[in-house]
């Protein structure tokens, strides 16, 4: 399945984040599988970093743990070729190691692995067009992320280069779940969808059913990754499986 007909029209999707290499490459693996076959529509690959800026404590411990465990984009680039999954995978990782890889060979080797797409949430996007250029060369996308506090018109032109889709970020701050939302969020994200020829996918907070049900219809996607990792760090692969049963039968009503 390609990234952008994991969204189809009329449905929310299920986008699930792991924590590549945590605790370990072979952990990973069993829990990707798990949750595509628990209904994840869209899974992001982490790649740990020793400075995660935008995450919380359940992300930056998740790194931490798989940094120790010896968890490197290679090896995570090598893992991701072995699963070939149903749902489409996408890296979701800091510039840093991408460009340490380098950026024409990490796109080379993610599109030979199969990967669809890249998430880099300190890539500004006036200096994007570079790495943007090179993944798309080999067919991939790299996702934009636009914040509650960007203006319209900046949003429109960060928009107008999505090809997979563009990634809201619900709240100001890092990751992490939350017990509420925006009060807001609706009509944040009814108008960068109609500016928006990409789908359109909200994370950051959201971490229950209840949430995900009430995003239903209002975003083209919902993104749960801080507890996904907890629920895979405190009651294993088969507790993140039952979470993400849980989020996916909500989100289908």
């Amino acid at each position: 399945m390609r990234l952008r007909d994991a969204f189809p029209a009329g449905r929310t999707a299920l986008v699930c984040y792991a924590m590549g290499g945590d605790p370990s490459l072979a952990a990973t693996e069993e829990l990707l599988r798990a949750i595509d076959g628990a209904g994840a529509d869209v899974i992001e690959l982490g790649i740990p970093f020793s400075d995660p800026i935008a995450d919380g404590p359940t992300l930056q411990a998740a790194a931490t743990r798989a940094l120790r465990g010896g968890a490197t984009l290679p090896a995570l680039l090598d893992l991701a070729s072995r699963l070939r999954l149903r749902a489409p995978v996408v890296v979701m990782g800091y510039v840093n190691p991408f460009l340490a890889y380098g950026v024409e060979r990490f796109a080379a080797d993610a599109a030979r692995a199969g990967i669809q797409g890249a998430i880099i949430p300190d890539l500004p996007f006036e200096e994007s067009a570079p790495v943007d250029a090179a993944l798309e060369a080999r067919g991939l996308a790299l996702v934009p992320l636009i914040a509650p506090t960007t203006s319209l018109d900046r949003a429109r032109a960060i928009a107008a280069r999505a090809r997979g889709f563009v990634y809201y970020v619900s709240v100001t701050g890092v990751t992490g779940a939350r017990a509420s939302l925006p009060a807001d969020m609706a009509e944040r994200l009814a108008a960068l969808r109609a500016a928006s020829p990409a789908p359109v996918a909200v994370g950051f907070g959201i971490s229950q059913p209840e949430q995900a049900a009430a995003l239903r219809g209002v975003a083209d996607g919902v993104v749960v990754g801080s507890a996904l990792v907890q629920a895979h760090q405190e009651r294993g692969v088969a507790g993140a499986a039952e979470l993400v049963r849980s989020l996916a039968a909500a989100l289908r009503g």
